[in-house]
């Protein structure tokens, strides 16, 4: 019979004392645990490049067609799959509370439900067709897109169960496991894509499917090391495996505001992308471009974030919250310094970078490079608002509260961003909507209006933080 796992004193995460006794937040010991999220992210960032240079390789109309439907994808694995996601939260405060037993059994829960949902990733998997039809893209654009997304969708329940399993061990402040999960994935995925895109002639489709194979193989090794003996005797991580319908539910009144934030977002994206290959191949490929390499600063300060829910939630279990808010606003600090800096060395090497993504063979090549080199200065613009956002919501995360960012996302999004697009970005007689005024700015103005959008939800969201209404949510 297998011996109970005993509770652990409770501690205060990332705290020291100064000269003259006092305690303060360990910034040494908070780099210290984003360091390998923020290079996890990073390596997804250079996973979506990857992917990017891959599909360039085809055609401008290949890359358009990704970008149209990126976004897209990423909302439906996001609303469906952000309990996933709720698995760290859960994890971080029964770590600091000491219960580890009940920390492994959060990780159950979270892939029992990653199962649970899987028939519903195969019923959108094969509605590609239908929820493209409306936006009215080019034939080929549209065919090319429909490709990629049959077996992007197929594949989505393997990014939710990495999710989980990444969720545990960052929980429990082992990141370094986390990040090697993920370089596993991303070295896995270009041989992949140079194997099924060309060397079998699999196309855009080859993509999709080098991603479904390099996120098996990461999931395979992540259930290893939750299963070997080190974390066996530490968190009983064999026992209890079985699925409880309360715990399901729990997770699920905490994971899914959380799926719904990050899509409504992400779907609001995604709009906006379809807006610009609307316009044309120029349009929607050099606005791909731009959302690809600012994923250069946006990936790795979600590795900041995602500390920032382990830190806060840690603190929380300990029974702290007044601590929870000094290393929550240590890590937005943190993810503000990095974002700022980082979206104007991009923009600056924007003329050199760029045209690494685009054929030179091209037609269109003159005319995309030019574009996103004008773009990538807008982006640069809000970086530090973007900051303000994703280390906010991270935090609010790690102390339970999933409702308010979700509604905010909601209603800045659907309510400001989308139409703020529509109107900037289309001349009259273009757009989907003849209500609303139309200015043809084009993908200039589709950046100004997400421009706009971030810089208010990232300072709504910081407000909530400071107001400390988290303090009074119990999980």
């Amino acid at each position: 019979m297998a011996e109970p796992v005993q509770a652990t004193k409770p501690v205060r995460p990332a705290s020291r004392r100064d000269a003259d006794g006092r305690e303060r937040v360990d910034y040494r010991a908070v780099i210290l645990l984003a360091a390998p999220l923020f290079a996890n992210s990073a390596v997804q960032a250079a996973l979506n490049l990857t992917d990017t240079w891959y599909v360039g390789r085809l055609s401008t109309e290949a890359t358009a067609a990704m970008g149209a439907i990126h976004w897209l994808i990423l909302g439906a694995i996001f609303l469906l799959g952000g309990v996933g996601m709720g698995v760290q939260t859960l994890v971080a405060q029964n770590q600091g509370a000491g219960r580890r037993h009940e920390a492994a059994r959060a990780l159950w829960t979270g892939l029992w439900v990653a199962l649970a949902i899987s028939p519903l990733f195969v019923l959108l998997a094969a509605c590609g067709t239908l929820v493209l039809r409306p936006f009215a893209l080019a034939p080929a654009i549209e065919a090319l897109a429909v490709e990629y997304w049959w077996p992007r969708l197929l594949g989505a329940p393997l990014a939710v169960a990495l999710w989980a399993v990444s969720g545990f061990f960052n929980g429990i402040g082992r990141t370094r496991v986390t990040l090697g999960l993920m370089l596993t994935v991303a070295l896995l995925n270009a041989p992949l894509n140079e194997l099924l895109m060309f060397r079998l002639g699999w196309g855009i489709a080859g993509a999709a499917w080098a991603t479904n194979l390099a996120l098996a193989c990461g999931i395979v090794l992540a259930l290893l090391l939750f299963l070997s003996k080190r974390v066996r005797d530490e968190y009983g991580s064999h026992q209890d495996w079985q699925p409880e319908l309360r715990r399901v539910g729990a997770l699920l009144l905490l994971g899914l505001p959380i799926g719904v934030a990050i899509s409504v977002d992400v779907l609001g994206a995604a709009l906006f992308q379809i807006m610009q290959v609307q316009l044309g191949p120029v349009d929607g490929a050099a606005t791909q471009i731009v959302m690809m390499l600012t994923s250069i600063a946006f990936m790795p300060a979600v590795g900041i974030g995602i500390a920032g829910t382990t830190l806060v939630g840690q603190s929380i279990g300990a029974g702290d919250r007044d601590w929870a808010a000094r290393v929550g606003n240590a890590t937005i600090r943190l993810s503000v310094a990095y974002m700022g800096v980082v979206g104007v060395a991009i923009a600056a090497s924007g003329p050199w970078l760029i045209p690494l993504f685009v054929s030179s063979s091209d037609p269109n090549f003159a005319a995309t490079v030019a574009l996103a080199t004008s773009l990538v200065w807008i982006a640069a613009i809000y970086q530090a608002f973007d900051a303000l956002h994703l280390g906010s919501s991270f935090c609010l995360r790690g102390a339970g509260d999933t409702r308010f960012p979700a509604l905010a996302l909601l209603v800045l999004s659907w309510g400001l961003f989308v139409p703020l697009a529509h109107t900037l970005t289309f001349a009259p007689g273009q757009g989907w909507v003849d209500g609303l005024p139309q200015y043809g700015l084009g993908a200039t103005g589709g950046w100004i209006a997400i421009t706009a959008y971030i810089s208010l939800l990232g300072l709504t969201l910081l407000l909530r933080w400071r107001s400390g209404a988290w303090r009074r949510i119990h999980l």
